[in-house]
């Protein structure tokens, strides 16, 4: 009778680009949490300035990649990020051997590219979230090199799968992302009340609108405003919380005419509110406490959030495009046309008079259960093995 064999212990690198709560930190968090759970011997690297820490606990063994502040231009904050990546990594390979190194984005992806073309490391599998748009020749350059150099890549979206294979003739993976349907619950708790009590909501008058990753162009922060300013004359009670913007980019001339849109805009000062970097443990409750999660992106890998705003009941505004086209439909949704201000103002009056609480989560519940970290790490285990196949084929030495 045959025995089956059972499954090896991976030893697994994970590396992305920040210990801030990004969309791409948090899958890559995520996922070596369900790989950790699986029984793989997972390490997430990330660079972190002095005093600097990740921001959640978890079970996992964490590496920081010591990195200064940053007093220059993007590029050359890339270019120093790269290089404590490098000589992390060096230090590290004198001492531990891993079966993957997995790039979540392109700082750590240049950082295996130099690893490979020094012969440290044989290959490495990078995730493309999503790519953005450089002016910047060497940001442009280093983004391309680390899905290039990569033997693997992968996507959380068809639509992105699509284009890497379309743009550049990359054949993706399909991987996708989760959501942690324990933690985003729809019923609320004491934690509701002290979240509305610091941010000054409860006595709320009006609906409250939730944009979530800061001011970015790519959020579509400028047209959100507009929106809002439009919705605000109708709704004088509505408020517009701006959460996050840890980002590493330069958002600095897009917030600055956002700001300059705000003043001339008549709106009162408490209309509008900036919340900065939230702590991850009140996420649930800020989602509960905002009548509307607000995403009419210009550009998304998957849009992570709106799986998380479903799930604590809150209903979501989207951009009438991929990926979210892929796996939302008219029922979970209210969409907009994201290059038309009237049209995400008329999304957001529809989305607040919406079904939200608990009778939205039974209504997306079949999506949710769609997406698990679970799953997503079962996948990425599948693919980890076909790797170290390919590998195995191509230089027999290694094992």
């Amino acid at each position: 009778m045959r025995r089956e064999t059972a499954p090896r212990r991976l030893r697994i690198a994970l590396l992305t680009h920040s210990v801030n709560p990004r969309g791409g930190v948090v899958h890559s968090l995520e996922l070596a949490q369900a790989l950790h759970a699986a029984g793989h011997d997972v390490t997430l690297m990330a660079p972190a300035e002095a005093g600097q820490t990740l921001f959640r606990t978890v079970p996992f063994r964490v590496q920081r990649v010591p990195v200064e502040a940053a007093n220059s231009g993007v590029a050359d904050m890339v270019r120093t990020r790269i290089a404590a990546y490098v000589l992390h990594l060096e230090r590290v390979l004198a001492r531990e051997f891993f079966d993957i190194f997995h790039a979540q984005d392109s700082i750590s992806g240049n950082a295996l590219a130099e690893l490979v073309d020094a012969g440290r490391i044989d290959s490495f599998i990078r995730t493309v979230h999503h790519l953005d748009h450089f002016n910047d020749a060497q940001l442009a350059t280093w983004q391309t090199r680390a899905w290039r150099s990569a033997a693997q890549v992968l996507c959380v979206s068809q639509t992105w799968c699509e284009q890497m294979r379309r743009e550049h003739g990359v054949q993706a993976e399909l991987v996708s992302n989760g959501v942690d349907t324990q933690r985003f619950v729809a019923q609320s708790d004491a934690s509701d009340r002290a979240l509305a009590e610091r941010l000054g909501l409860a006595n709320k008058t009006g609906p409250v609108f939730l944009a979530v990753g800061g001011i970015e162009e790519r959020k579509n922060t400028q047209r959100i405003l507009q929106a809002f300013i439009e919705v605000q004359e109708s709704k004088p009670g509505a408020r517009l919380l701006i959460a996050g913007g840890a980002s590493l980019l330069d958002h600095s001339r897009y917030g600055s005419d956002f700001h300059a849109l705000l003043r001339d805009s008549g709106l009162p000062t408490s209309a509008v509110q900036f919340t900065g970097v939230m702590a991850d443990e009140d996420m649930p409750a800020l989602f509960r406490l905002a009548d509307v999660l607000m995403l009419p992106s210009l550009r998304e890998g998957f849009g992570l959030v709106v799986l998380e705003a479903l799930a604590s009941g809150t209903p979501v505004v989207v951009s009438h495009i991929a990926p979210f086209t892929e796996y939302l439909s008219d029922a979970l949704c209210h969409w907009a046309d994201p290059l038309d201000a009237q049209s995400i103002a008329s999304a957001m009056r529809t989305a607040s008079a919406a079904t939200r609480g608990p009778a939205l989560r039974a209504e997306a519940q079949p999506l949710l259960d769609a997406f698990s970290w679970q799953a997503s790490a079962r996948r990425h285990l599948d693919l980890y093995e076909q790797s170290l196949v390919q590998r195995a084929r191509l230089q027999p030495e290694l094992n």
